[in-house]
């Protein structure tokens, strides 16, 4: 242990006393000050030779004698101690003052700063010699102490499961507890940890989910009741791989600190090994998706039973999401819920797309979760076979293109029930049609025609030349003679079914 008040009080060779014990009694937290170095001076202002943790031990000298030394401003004197941050005065009494001065143990007791009483033949000399010792003995113990735990971390980054078992080796190494945290904020159980109920408490949680969506390295650090947690992303900047909270009740000394950057340093190199292999295994999953496509059901189910089990078993939910510049948060999360669901979910990447194949019900509300609790826009279909799986997989792309980019799951079968003009508009046919007409509303703009409503309403009352006279309120002759001049601007053939039915779809998109 590092020297304090306390421990030098009972060293019974230097015969050091405390001035006020009752007072001190009161500010345990002074006595109990790790001490950094002794200091002596006789400066009226010691301060800039001073440093936080120092014991400043003087004879005196500068508080003059008789008269002078009862009309020294101590109170001065020692706040310059205080805001110095030092953490007791020793006085030599007897040396070239009889006995303490009152006005300075009252000015150290009204601040609560011990004042220790260093008795006539205790060289100062002494005092410095066994805090050096003292302070010398605690560095080597903890060079052997960082030396031992650093090689019992390293053996257990050897072990099979050498993540779990490096976070295991540094709570008992540090007695605190460690929280693991996967690149979406979620927990990761590692059996045989230390219990604590702060591991994954909720503003734990908070402040882990805070720094991942930064997609940057950072150390940030927050007070619970039970003491100081701080928590370290993992990972490269844009390529986080995770987080790790540690909580103490006490700060971390430097020997302890580096030891956290060694584990921090070692789980990150075995989670981007992880990474390798969920890479190699997000390539294994689209080519078994690449099989079922094909129709190729019994190879697929095959190669999967060897690798994660089984697959989901019909009847089936389609549900596909384009990948973004957070694919990787989302791939890690549906390869945790493919774990968790144990075959009742499968995905694979497909072109720029991700596709999930769920059971429907049990694997199809974890998805729609996933879906909601990152802010996916995503289309979905139902497959009643592995047979059916390309056309589900079509009509799930189209409502997803329908969505436009709005947040949660476009359901292929409400955009049908909407019937072909529904289809049409949750395809933005709206755009072609603009275009298609473009010509035709330019031509009436400039000419103060009026083809467009003119064919709007030769198209509503079935091409009748006369119902639509009547309708427009002109000769039928002027009808037919717009309706020719429309088709050869339109470039549409509107004697056949074709030219009417796409002038008919244009004008119905832009209402």
């Amino acid at each position: 242990m590092l020297p304090t008040i306390s421990w030098l009080l009972t060293k019974k060779n230097l015969r050091l006393n405390i001035v006020d014990a009752g007072s001190h009694r009161r500010h345990p937290e002074r006595m109990a000050a790790p001490i950094s170095w002794v200091h002596s001076s006789d400066l009226d202002d010691p301060t800039p030779f001073l440093s936080s943790g120092n014991v400043l031990l003087t004879d005196g000298a500068q508080f003059g004698f008789d008269a002078a030394a009862e009309r020294y401003d101590y109170d001065v004197y020692v706040a310059r101690l205080v805001d110095a941050e030092i953490v007791g005065l020793g006085f030599a009494t007897r040396f070239l003052h009889q006995g303490m001065p009152p006005a300075l143990a009252r000015a150290c007791e009204r601040v609560g700063l011990p004042l220790i009483d260093v008795p006539d033949r205790v060289p100062f000399i002494a005092v410095i010699r066994e805090v050096a010792d003292q302070i010398a003995a605690e560095r080597s113990r903890r060079m052997e102490w960082s030396i031992s735990a650093h090689k019992a971390i390293s053996r257990a980054a050897l072990r099979p499961n050498g993540l779990r078992s490096i976070l295991i080796e540094l709570e008992r190494q540090l007695s605190c507890w460690v929280g693991l945290f996967d690149t979406t904020g979620n927990p990761v159980l590692v059996p045989a940890q230390q219990p604590s109920d702060d591991r994954f408490a909720a503003p734990v949680r908070d402040e882990v989910a805070q720094a991942l969506r930064k997609g940057r390295r950072s150390s940030t650090s927050l007070t619970l009741d039970s003491g100081q947690v701080t928590i370290q992303t993992l990972g490269h900047s844009g390529q986080l791989r995770g987080a790790l909270a540690l909580g103490r009740g006490v700060p971390l000394d430097r020997a302890e600190n580096e030891l956290v950057t060694s584990v921090i340093a070692l789980a990150t190199l075995a989670l981007e090994q992880n990474r390798e292999l969920e890479a190699t295994r997000g390539h294994v999953r689209s080519t078994l998706l690449e099989l079922l496509l094909a129709g190729n059901v019994t190879a697929a189910r095959a190669s999967a039973s060897e690798l994660w089990g089984a697959l989901p078993a019909a009847p089936l939910s389609i549900v596909v999401f384009p990948r973004d510049v957070r694919s990787h948060y989302v791939l890690d999360a549906l390869e945790l819920l493919a774990l968790d669901r144990n075959g009742h979910v499968f995905f694979g990447v497909r072109d720029e797309l991700t596709v999930v194949i769920a059971e429907l019900n049990a694997g199809q509300r974890a998805v729609a979760d996933l879906v909601t609790a990152h802010n996916l826009g995503a289309g979905s279909a139902a497959a009643a076979e592995y047979s059916e799986l390309n056309v589900a997989l079509g009509q799930a792309s189209t409502a997803l293109r329908a969505s436009r980019g709005s947040v949660g799951i476009a359901d292929f079968t409400d955009i049908a029930d909407t019937g072909m003009l529904g289809v049409l508009h949750a395809a933005g046919a709206e755009q072609v049609a603009h275009r298609v007409l473009t010509p035709l509303t330019d031509f009436d703009a400039e000419h103060s025609a009026a083809l467009v409503d003119t064919l709007r309403s030769w198209l509503a009352h079935e091409c009748s030349w006369g119902a639509t006279a009547a309708h427009v309120g002109v000769h039928r002759h002027t009808v037919r003679s717009r309706i020719d001049q429309a088709a050869g601007i339109l470039d549409l053939d509107l004697e056949s079914f074709e030219g009417r039915l796409e002038a008919w779809a244009a004008l119905r998109m832009l209402e």
